[in-house]
């Protein structure tokens, strides 16, 4: 498969902030997955297929029950959820270019399920992005270039290429992927063990 325009690593973490899948996954990535490892994010939000509202509910309460076992804050579920992270995600690309993309998806993910804040409001995204010094001005800005939304659509592109169809996904150049469940699994089994 063809490496990402700009790519420096043979190893890559798709996610969308939208995904609490994603978040746990992130929440492990940093102590479990060799490194270099790029983040990369995608447009691929959360857009659950539960056939009743009781399905909703056993699934936050697994996304709850992991959560605690990696030993993170409790989960405070964002309204609406799920949201639209497309801004957010904007946000991930445009701070890419920066090397601040680590910092501010920890954030935000932390924003959105431990703080309860829905990344679909600029204001919460903003928030998460000071946590790495970017001035809410250079973010808005930033987030509408043309630069930002094309390299987003590219870098879903790729991931598709490289047979992403979920986040979270690890990428291992020699490995190939691992996505949605099993990405997660092997990642917080790793991170408990």
């Amino acid at each position: 498969m063809p490496p990402m325009a700009g790519s420096s690593t043979d190893r890559a973490f798709y996610f969308d902030l939208s995904s609490p899948d994603a978040w746990l996954a992130a929440e492990c990535v940093l102590s479990v997955v060799p490194q270099p490892c790029e983040w990369i994010p995608v447009s691929m939000p959360f857009e659950p297929a539960w056939r009743c509202a009781e399905e909703g509910l056993s699934y936050r309460e697994d996304v709850e029950r992991r959560a605690q076992a990696l030993g993170l804050q409790t989960v405070k579920w964002p309204d609406p959820f799920p949201f639209d992270s497309d801004f957010a995600q904007r946000a991930a690309m445009y701070l890419k270019g920066g090397g601040k993309t680590v910092g501010y998806v920890l954030a935000a993910f932390r924003q959105a399920f431990n703080g309860g804040k829905s990344l679909e409001l600029p204001e919460n995204v903003m928030i998460a992005a000071a946590a790495v010094e970017t001035h809410p001005r250079a973010l808005l800005v930033g987030t509408d270039t043309q630069g930002t939304k094309r390299r987003l659509t590219e870098a879903t592109e790729t991931a598709r290429e490289r047979g992403v169809v979920e986040v979270p996904a690890l990428w291992d150049e020699e490995r190939g992927v691992l996505q949605g469940e099993a990405a997660l699994a092997s990642l917080t089994a790793a991170a408990t063990a």
